[in-house]
């Protein structure tokens, strides 16, 4: 599998680039953020999803960041989402966006990429959803106090939800205490705050 591709960009158009690699033209479908990083003639660097498909043959989609292919990668595992729309998603809406909108439910924020209906955005939400904000289990000391453990709890849930989403434990440790100390409480609130700052 082709996970990632540094090399020099031979030509782009309106929504994929041909990058020479070792004297091989790669053609990728790329992600808004992605696009913005590229110049023709210039050498860029791209984290890539390679799909094989009978219906579709072989296409290689392209990505600015880890983060963002591991997004994307959450995205077609909805049933209904395919990798174009998953590239048009992340095309039109950064990947902060794109999961403050899955963890608060906003269905009207999905539903204004072009190509994705509403009932396509609230599948997303529910099955993301449950994922992203999924607690860790285990680890309670039955000795603390409710008060403590549901803060440590809510805490936790909010790092699974940023680790998730493809940031390192630390990174999503270090938001979430950022998030706390500029008044996030609810666990919904601290991931939104935590995205907002990474």
């Amino acid at each position: 599998m082709i996970g990632y591709l540094k090399g020099k960009v031979l030509s782009m158009s309106p929504d994929s680039a041909l990058v020479l690699v070792g004297g091989v033209g790669y053609e990728v479908y790329c992600s808004g953020a992605a696009f913005s990083k590229m110049r023709e003639g210039a050498e860029c660097e791209v984290y890539t999803y390679l799909q094989v498909s009978e219906a579709n043959g072989v296409a290689l989609y392209g990505f600015s960041s880890a983060q963002e292919k591991a997004m994307f990668l959450k995205l077609i595992s909805v049933s209904g989402v395919g990798p174009k729309v998953g590239i048009a998603i992340l095309s039109q809406m950064n990947v902060n966006d794109v999961a403050i909108a899955v963890v608060t439910g906003d269905v009207k924020a999905l539903s204004r990429v072009k190509g994705l209906g509403k009932k396509t955005a609230e599948k997303i939400i529910v099955e993301l959803r449950d994922r992203v904000g999924a607690p860790m289990s285990g680890g309670s000391n039955a000795a603390e106090t409710t008060t403590v453990i549901g803060k440590s709890e809510g805490d936790e849930d909010a790092v699974v939800a940023l680790i998730s989403l493809g940031f390192t434990r630390a990174e999503s440790e270090r938001a979430v205490a950022k998030a706390k100390s500029g008044g996030a409480k609810t666990v919904e609130d601290i991931i939104m705050q935590a995205l907002k700052g990474m």
